[in-house]
C-alpha cells in the first residue's frame, strides 16, 4: 500500500511540473533572468512603476537569490502579481550530491526542462577561506574528445547564463562560503556557447554579480579560433585555457576530431595574438596518456610548440572513464615533460585531479550520476 501511494505522489507531482511546463508554454512566460538590467527597467516603467523597482528585481534576481516573486518581500504586492504573469524564475533542482573524500563535492541539477547538468566544487585543502568551483556551459558536448565521458553522449543543447550562474549560486549556497574563482571547465564548450558565456562571466564579475575579479575566471576551450581572437578583443581581463592535449596533428586531430578543422599553427598563432592584444598569459592544458602523447616524440613536439611564446602549461594525469582504452601517464613521465620544458624557457605545472573518486574529476562529468540520479528518481 505504501509502496503504491509512493508511485501516486510521484506521478502527481510529475504532473503539477507538465502543469507548470505547459502554463509557460501557453502563457509564454518568459524566463525573467534573461532580461538584461535595461531590459527590467523598460518593463517596469511600461506597468506604471518607478525605474528603481528595476534595481529591486535585479538585486533580489542575481544577489539575494530569490526562489519565487513572493520572496521580493520589498515589492509592491500588484508588481509581484505582474511579475508572475509575464515570467517565470525557476531554480535548478539537485538530483544528486556526491561528496569526494578530498572534501569536493559534485551536483547533478535538473533544470526547468528537466535537462541535467554537472557541476564542481572543490574547497581549498591549504585555505579555508578558499573555495573553486566549476560549472558546465552546455549540457553535453559536441566536441567528441575521445578521452572525455562527456562527449560520448554527445551534445543536447548550449545553457543560458542563468543556468550557468545558478550552477554556481547553488554551490555558493551548499558550501556557505564565497567562491575564490570559477572555471568553465565542466560539460560542454564555452565557445560555441560564446554569448551565453561572455554574459555569465561579467555576472560573475560585477559587483551586483558575484563581485569575482576577472583574473580569477577562466574559460576552457577545445581551441575553437575564431572565439579566441574575439575573446581576445573583450575589455576584462578574463582567464583563458586551451585544451591541447598534444602538439603533433596526427595524435590531437584523434584524440579531439571535434577541433581538426583548426590547424596547430593556426591556433598558436592566435593566442600569439591573444598575448599580445591582452597582455594575459594564456595557458594550455595537456592530459597525459599512457604511450599516446606522453612519448619523446610529444616532448619534443611540445617543446617546439610552445618556444618562445607566452604561455604556460599545467599537466594533468588522465583521469580514467568507462570504456575507453586510455591509460594515465606516469609521474616520470609528467616530470620529464616539465625538465624538457623548462630548457625551453616554457614554465610547467603538474595540476592534481579533485574528486576522481566519485567521477567529479577533468573529464569525467556525466557518466555515472545521471544513471544514480534516475535509479533514486
Amino acid at each position: 500500500m505504501v509502496q503504491v501511494f509512493v508511485r501516486l505522489l510521484q506521478k502527481s507531482q510529475r504532473f503539477v511540473v507538465f502543469l507548470y511546463n505547459l502554463q509557460i508554454r501557453a502563457r509564454m512566460l518568459q524566463n525573467i533572468k534573461q532580461l538584461s538590467k535595461e531590459q527590467l527597467v523598460s518593463f517596469v516603467l511600461s506597468v506604471g512603476q518607478p525605474k528603481f523597482r528595476a534595481s529591486q528585481i535585479y538585486s533580489w534576481l542575481w544577489i539575494k537569490h530569490a526562489k519565487s516573486f513572493e520572496d521580493m518581500s520589498d515589492l509592491p504586492l500588484n508588481l509581484r502579481q505582474t511579475l508572475a504573469e509575464n515570467f517565470y524564475l525557476h531554480i535548478p533542482r539537485p538530483i544528486v550530491t556526491q561528496q569526494s573524500a578530498d572534501g569536493s563535492r559534485k551536483y547533478l541539477l535538473e533544470l526547468a526542462d528537466k535537462t541535467t547538468v554537472e557541476c564542481v566544487g572543490m574547497p581549498s585543502l591549504s585555505k579555508a577561506d578558499k573555495l573553486s568551483i566549476c560549472v558546465s556551459s552546455q549540457a553535453g558536448c559536441a566536441m567528441r574528445c575521445s578521452f572525455c565521458a562527456t562527449g560520448k553522449s554527445g551534445l543536447i543543447r548550449s545553457l543560458t547564463a542563468d543556468e550557468i550562474y545558478e550552477q554556481a549560486q547553488y554551490i555558493i549556497d551548499d558550501f556557505g562560503m564565497r567562491a575564490s574563482n570559477i572555471v568553465f571547465m565542466g560539460q560542454g564548450e564555452p565557445f560555441t556557447n560564446y554569448r551565453e558565456t561572455l554574459r555569465t562571466l561579467r555576472l560573475f564579475n560585477a559587483r551586483d554579480g558575484l563581485g569575482i575579479g576577472a583574473r580569477h575566471l577562466t574559460v576552457s576551450t577545445c581551441g575553437i579560433i575564431p572565439m579566441i581572437r574575439k575573446f581576445a578583443t573583450e575589455p576584462e581581463q578574463f582567464t583563458l585555457a586551451v585544451s591541447l592535449h598534444s602538439a603533433v596533428q596526427k595524435t590531437r586531430d584523434e584524440l579531439m576530431p571535434g577541433v581538426k578543422q583548426f590547424k596547430l599553427t593556426q591556433l598558436k598563432e592566435a593566442l600569439q595574438d591573444y598575448a599580445e592584444k591582452t597582455g594575459r598569459r594564456p595557458s594550455y592544458e595537456y592530459a597525459l596518456i599512457g604511450g599516446v602523447n606522453d612519448t619523446d616524440e610529444e616532448i619534443s613536439a611540445l617543446c617546439d610548440f610552445t618556444r618562445g611564446t607566452l604561455v604556460h602549461v599545467n599537466f594533468i594525469m588522465l583521469n580514467e572513464i568507462d570504456d575507453s582504452p586510455f591509460k594515465p601517464s606516469t609521474p616520470e613521465r609528467a616530470q620529464l615533460f616539465i625538465k624538457r620544458l623548462a630548457r625551453v624557457g616554457v614554465e610547467a605545472t603538474i595540476r592534481n585531479s579533485r574528486g576522481s573518486d566519485i567521477d567529479a574529476a577533468c573529464g569525467q562529468l556525466k557518466q555515472k550520476s545521471v544513471a544514480r540520479g534516475k535509479a533514486q528518481g
